[in-house]
């Protein structure tokens, strides 16, 4: 295996042919059967998980605080030899374990499934033709194609091209670029900025320098500012139950109960009270979540981004490819320089590299008739478009002797030739008047034999708009978005787009908006609101991109922005939600916190409506499990203060607990409301609902127990029974009333999955109490009652609900966005 690989010091003096020798490839690259070979000798390129034995992560449900606690009440039960208490109560352990192993599982599943998607790829050479495969696949000797924006998939060593500009900063913290030539190393992890290159593959996976390829999926366990809010929530249900019970506790000793019975008791309550399952459930709903999202082709890189996503008011979409289909076409050649239309095209050709696939590249060689004609010429070098230059540039051999060709934006171009007076005019009123129609123009330059730099002429592009983009613009406008055009083209060609999108034509020049001596990337706070009531900006470099992002922050939008090109980066980590769009650089990818596989702005709009959902599904689990605490703790503390009384049993308090989570692993699957406004976390308002719906549970279940008592005249035990199955049928009607905003019996109705785990559960209840299982029975009819007592209440608490969200919703800040468009419009 050894002699696959090329050490530091040895790749770093080895001559290229010998390094060539060495690895035993050459420049076609390695035949398919001997790549194949070497990947079964070396092994994947990707860096070795230590991943923890599936047994261990099992184990580790039986170890922390909650488990403890519940390991402690099965021993008392021990001790006082309550058997059929121990039982259950190592079941409920057992149950908890598995829980929570499935859900971690899942989540995991999901996420390997979300790293599959947003594997890197390289461009190989192999048999002497290009392909694209997965970076993993790529193994010594392999010969590779590098462009702007890749992530560099192995340690190489580059040849074929003027220079590559490197990023190390995240190898080495070198905050330049730093500049490549001919048999110099590159390293894996760097990123490159600028230039073409090909390179030979030197070392892959744990061989290479850093034994560390970009990892563009984070795992579940980073919390998002929901899980946060949450866990916070739960932290304090935890100080409330610990604090209720040491009352209990305390005023049950005084009363002269069993020390050993209180304190199982107590300690069962506590566990069957936190919400224990909380992490779980939210990692495993955001987990599907990204799961659905990826079938709508908007993949996430981090499962916190799908809160951010739900929340986004302003999408600062990419003209080309996004709102229009990236299908150029060519429209009439204005002739300069050029002999005629077909040598103006052959110039643009020579200018263009064939193999990358490039959209200008692809239209600009479509209209040229005689492909042959490419046939008398050596392109010998090759410098690609960038934003900066904003051309491109070949150095070629034929018609006798070298010349250079290069394309690009036309002012650059005429500047490039010295164009000046007449012609100048000419050419801007061509530009002009192509822009108006919608067309975008390419201007060509040749150099002549003196070597100095002639205006061949235009070449008009026209990109039409994606048939569905008026739609979904109009539809995001429903949702609560803003969607602002973002393009490098100029003025007039994006209010002619934005004509044909039904956008208000209120684009601005990007420099122009910035002005003179502004910093884009750290703008004066004075600009947000210009930035803020534009439709669109023209003109934009990639700097533009991050000031707009900055600016529309500070004006307290949430912001999505779409980007393409390595130039993108800081545009798209600056954004709420980075959105690198189809067919993006690896660079942008890694930026970017949701990567889209499919063209067009309804995937983005799609996400977002799905992301909503989800974040709906983790609101309603807070909101219900928030509520079962209060209700279950406080109205326990309550009924023994006042009676003196067990008004539960410790197995019965196991199985409720047992029985109130099965539905809740069916909450991520469940359909849900889709709010029409961008949807934020909402402190004030969780914690405002499910107080109330807990004291509304309280009272009913108090007032329940009072009728009992004192009307039924049941037997502790039978009164036992009795309240059991309240709290069992109360919790899980709460759960189908606070799943939608809207009166619990519209639509969307609850998923099947969810309907029958609440079903069944109650069904379980129902035996349990009527046949009597492991506790004292009731009469069948006390059971209707319950029922018929639970039916009524819950339309009480789906009333009170409902005036809670309309006074909280328009007394508070929830629509903010729709009156800010509420004004804007009228």
């Amino acid at each position: 295996m050894s002699e696959l690989i090329l050490e530091d010091q040895e790749a770093e003096t080895l001559g290229l042919e010998q390094a060539f020798e060495r690895l035993g490839s050459g420049r076609q690259g390695l035949a398919p059967q001997e790549a194949a070979k070497r990947l079964q000798q070396v092994g994947p390129n990707t860096i070795q998980e230590q991943k923890k034995s599936p047994l261990l992560k099992l184990l580790g449900y039986f170890w922390g605080p909650i488990p403890w606690m519940i390991e402690a009440a099965a021993v008392l039960s021990l001790i006082v030899r309550h058997w059929s208490d121990m039982i259950i109560i190592c079941v409920m352990l057992v149950f908890n374990a598995a829980v929570g192993f499935w859900q971690e599982h899942k989540a995991d599943s999901a996420l390997e499934a979300l790293k599959g998607e947003l594997a890197l790829k390289a461009r190989v050479r192999r048999g002497g033709q290009w392909q694209e495969i997965p970076a993993e696949d790529l193994v010594p000797g392999d010969v590779v194609r590098l462009r702007a924006g890749d992530i560099l998939p192995a340690d190489l060593k580059l040849f074929e091209g003027e220079y590559l500009s490197v990023d190390q900063s995240a190898l080495t913290g070198e905050s330049l670029p730093v500049d490549k030539a001919e048999g110099d190393v590159a390293y894996s992890g760097s990123v490159a900025k600028q230039g073409e290159m090909q390179a030979l593959v030197i070392a892959t996976g744990d061989k290479t320098k850093f034994a560390k390829t970009v990892k563009l999926v984070e795992s579940a366990e980073a919390p998002s500012h929901f899980q946060k809010a949450v866990l916070t929530i739960g932290d304090y249900l935890i100080y409330v139950s610990l604090g209720l019970a040491t009352a209990l506790v305390l005023t049950q000793l005084v009363r002269g109960d069993s020390a050993l019975g209180v304190f199982q008791f107590v300690l069962i309550l506590v566990v069957a009270s936190i919400p224990v399952a909380m992490p779980a459930v939210l990692s495993l709903t955001m987990a599907l979540g990204a799961l659905a999202l990826a079938k709508e082709k908007a993949i996430v890189s981090r499962l916190q981004s799908i809160e951010e996503i739900a929340g986004i008011d302003i999408l600062c979409s990419d003209k080309t490819g996004t709102l229009t289909k990236n299908q150029l076409t060519l429209g009439e050649p204005v002739v300069f320089a050029a002999a005629d239309t077909q040598d103006l095209i052959l110039a643009a050709c020579l200018a263009s590299k064939e193999e990358n696939r490039d959209a200008i590249d692809d239209a600009v060689l479509g209209g040229l008739t005689d492909k042959g004609a490419l046939k008398g010429f050596e392109q010998e070098s090759f410098t690609p478009f960038d934003p900066v230059s904003k051309r491109t540039e070949a150095l070629l051999k034929g018609d006798g002797g070298e010349f250079k060709c290069s394309k690009g934006a036309p002012q650059v171009i005429a500047d490039l030739c010295g164009l000046e007076g007449e012609e100048r005019r000419r050419a801007q009123e061509a530009v002009d008047a192509s822009a108006a129609k919608g067309y975008r123009t390419l201007g060509v330059a040749r150099t002549g034999p003196e070597g100095n730099w002639r205006f061949m002429g235009l070449l008009p592009l026209y990109d039409p708009p994606r048939g569905d983009s008026a739609e979904t613009i109009e539809q995001a406008t429903r949702h609560g978005i803003d969607v602002k055009m973002v393009t490098g083209d100029n003025q007039a060609i994006a209010r002619e787009i934005a004509r044909q999108l039904g956008m208000k034509p209120n684009i601005q020049v990007a420099e122009e908006l910035f002005g003179d001596g502004v910093d884009p990337v750290n703008p004066p706070p004075g600009l947000g609101q210009k930035v803020e009531e534009a439709e669109g900006y023209a003109q934009v470099f990639p700097e533009h991109k991050f000031g707009i992002v900055k600016m529309l922050q500070r004006r307290n939008h949430l912001v999505a922005m779409t980007g393409d090109g390595v130039n993108d980066a800081p545009a798209l980590k600056q954004a709420d939600v980075g959105v690198a769009v189809s067919g993006a650089t690896n660079a942008a990818r890694a930026a970017a916190s949701l990567v889209l596989t499919a063209p067009g702005l309804s995937v983005i709009i799609r996400a977002v409506e799905e992301a909503r959902k989800i974040f709906e599904r983790m609101n309603s689990y807070a909101i219900y499990r928030i509520t079962e605490t209060i209700r279950i703790m406080f109205f326990v503390v309550l009924a023994m203060l006042v009676f003196n009384i067990y008004p539960i049993t410790t197995v019965l308090v196991i199985l409720l607990a047992l029985l109130n989570d099965l539905p809740i692993m069916t909450i991520a699957y469940d359909n849900t409301w889709l709010d029409p406004q961008p949807v934020r976390w909402e402190m004030r308002r969780v914690l405002t609902v499910s107080t109330v719906l807990g004291l509304i549970g309280v009272v009913e279940t108090f007032l329940l127990l009072v009728i009992a008592r004192e009307y039924l005249y049941l037997s502790v035990p039978q009164l036992q029974s009795f309240i059991y199955l309240k709290l069992a049928v109360a919790g899980h009607l709460t759960l189908l009333v606070v799943r939608t905003k809207e009166p619990f019996w519209k639509r969307p109705h609850p998923a099947g999955v969810l309907l029958l785990a609440v079903l069944g559960t109650q069904l379980a209840a129902v035996l349990i109490v009527g046949l009597g299982i492991i506790v004292a029975p009731i009469p069948w009819s006390y059971v209707g009652l319950v029922w018929a007592y639970c039916i009524v209440w819950m339309f009480i608490e789906d009333l009170a609900k409902l005036q809670l969200y309309r006074h909280l919703t328009f007394g508070g800040k929830h629509h903010l966005g729709f009156l800010r468009r509420l004004k804007k419009l009228g």
